[in-house]
């Protein structure tokens, strides 16, 4: 499991069972109006499927060698992160785009959230959200029209259930490099 925040100070569950060793993860930092900013990682599974059920799977431990490398906005400009809102994931051959039910549940469903979100989500919100996020990774990332990265994803994109075990239910679009104009 991998949580990182997403546009906001406030963490979402990132879970794919089948992902290869994971080489990179972007996502923006958003530091809220306090000092500095907290990651958290954590929850390792020994094995489970995509679209994790429920709050079991085969838990294990995990040592893992970690590098954090904060990318400045300055620093930005002409690569894959100068327009990137949402977390991507980056393999040595793919791409993964992680979409939600709300980006920021807390913020986008009020003082009852916590229990809202349980009854709100869905995996058509998911899936629209996943969708806009690859659509957006193709135009900004590879140049593409609208259209150009629609016909893209309809051959090339699989997308798959990500987790349905906490309220804000989650879609990942994955993306083959070599099929990129760019690779």
């Amino acid at each position: 499991m991998i949580i990182i925040s997403d546009t906001s100070p406030i963490s979402n569950l990132l879970v794919i069972g089948q992902l290869p060793l994971l080489r990179k993860l972007y996502d923006k930092v958003v530091i809220p109006e306090v000092e500095g900013a907290l990651l958290s990682l954590g929850d390792p599974h020994a094995a489970q499927g995509d679209s994790e059920l429920a709050g079991t799977a085969i838990e294990t431990s995990l040592t893992g060698k970690i590098q954090v490398t904060l990318h400045k906005p300055d620093e930005l400009p002409a690569t894959i992160l100068e327009d990137l809102y949402y977390p991507l994931l980056e393999t040595d051959d793919e791409y993964v785009v992680h979409g939600f039910s709300y980006a920021n549940y807390l913020e986008e469903l009020g003082e009852t959230a916590q229990q809202d979100i349980y009854s709100q989500s869905s995996i058509d919100l998911a899936m629209r959200d996943a969708f806009r996020k690859m659509r957006h990774f193709l135009m900004t990332t590879q140049g593409l029209s609208e259209d150009e990265a629609i016909s893209l994803m309809s051959v090339a994109v699989d997308f798959g259930v990500t987790q349905i075990v906490d309220g804000n239910w989650g879609v990942h679009g994955v993306i083959k490099k070599d099929v990129l104009p760019s690779a």
